[in-house]
């Protein structure tokens, strides 16, 4: 069971215009810097740590606050 939730993380992909969502990430926490949002396509995982490591939230938790800013896919 814990294999598929380290592979959901694994494919966690950045959707819809991150410049916009990263400034609601900002204004919903304050304390998250223009450096821990820095994003780069393919690099996912970096900026989720980024994230984790400021907000000391599990990466499980950082990816659903990620997803909830993100446009739905249909």
């Amino acid at each position: 069971m814990e294999n598929s939730n380290n592979k959901a993380a694994e494919s966690f992909k950045i959707t819809g215009n991150w410049a916009t969502q990263s400034k609601e990430l900002k204004g919903k926490f304050s304390q998250l810097t223009d450096e821990d949002l820095k994003f780069e396509p393919g690099k996912e995982n970096d900026l989720l740590k980024r994230v984790e490591t400021r907000l000391n939230k599990k990466r499980e938790e950082v990816i659903n606050i990620i997803k909830k800013g993100q446009p739905k896919t249909v």
